[in-house]
């Protein structure tokens, strides 16, 4: 799913398209893509696009007449830019919104239609659409430690929970971790003050680091292959691979549709966490220590 260095970084490319033009017309591919009746999306046609403003991990384009649409990419949806009055031909292709300039296609992979677009009116209606989590970029320690200790839970569960953080998922949460030499698996309730500092300090590095590189290039060329498995990532991504801080092999856990990478040796004092699928398979025997992981792949 594009989280929130993505969603910029197609925000960047768009500004330069898209901002003072028309929206001439939006072309529904797929009629399950729009969520929402009032305003009618005929309101949106020959408005010009006033604003781009992220909304968590959407895409909120601000029209004339205080009207806005509202994009969720999802986990498969994706943004292309194409010639004006672009064809949509093919089963992924499920909507365009057409400009003078040009056609922002969007396209989904996969058979499950999960992608959304809403119509709304006003700051209040953004706010419907919009899960509430605050901004970390523009947070500060004391409301970061306040949003993530609301519950107890898993460091990794609640920073990807969009109620308390907007814009972090999976891979730049791994990432975040990994620079904060943190546990997965952690508490939130048992992180001590020196726990918490790395982890804020990490959590605004990393989400800097990665949207300056994002949308300087996406001020180069639209981000037509937006991915959650980028070169010069930590551990997202790299199971199998060499930590890039200490060299051990980046491990995993795997849940649903999902997978937490992390390095055992920087992040968990060299325990090994339990896959549910295989330590259910294992049980006794799961490895506990990196080495009894290694002894067990030679056998």
């Amino acid at each position: 799913m594009p989280e929130l260095p993505d969603i910029a970084a197609y925000i960047t490319a768009l500004e330069s398209r898209v901002l003072g033009q028309a929206l001439e017309k939006v072309r529904l591919q797929s009629p399950f893509l729009l969520r929402t009746v009032d305003p009618p999306l005929e309101d949106t046609e020959g408005r010009v696009v006033r604003e781009l403003r992220r909304v968590g991990k959407r895409i909120a384009f601000g029209l004339e007449n205080d009207i806005w649409l509202v994009l969720h990419l999802m986990i498969a949806g994706r943004l292309h830019w194409k010639a004006p009055n672009a064809k949509l031909n093919g089963r992924q292709n499920l909507a365009a919104l057409d400009f003078p300039n040009g056609s922002l296609v969007l396209t989904e992979a996969g058979s499950k239609r999960r992608a959304s677009l809403h119509v709304v009116r006003g700051e209040q209606g953004l706010q419907a659409v919009d899960p509430g989590g605050i901004e970390i970029l523009s947070s500060d320690l004391e409301s970061f430690r306040a949003a993530l200790t609301s519950e107890n839970r898993t460091l990794k569960r609640a920073l990807t929970d969009p109620r308390l953080l907007s814009g972090v998922g999976n891979a730049y949460s791994d990432e975040i971790l990994h620079a904060a030499q943190l546990s997965p698996i952690a508490q939130t309730h048992k992180l001590k003050p020196d726990e918490w500092e790395r982890l804020f300090k990490a959590a605004y590095g990393t989400l800097e680091l990665w949207i300056d590189r994002l949308r300087t290039e996406a001020r180069e060329r639209f981000p037509e292959k937006v991915t959650a498995f980028r070169d010069g990532m930590a551990v997202h991504g790299r199971y199998g691979k060499p930590c890039l801080r200490c060299g051990d092999k980046v491990l995993r856990i795997r849940y649903a549709d999902n997978e937490t990478n992390y390095c055992a040796r920087c992040q968990t004092g060299g325990k090994v966490l339990a896959d549910r699928s295989l330590s259910r398979l294992l049980g006794s025997d799961w490895p506990r220590t990196m080495e009894e992981l290694e002894a067990l792949t030679r056998r």
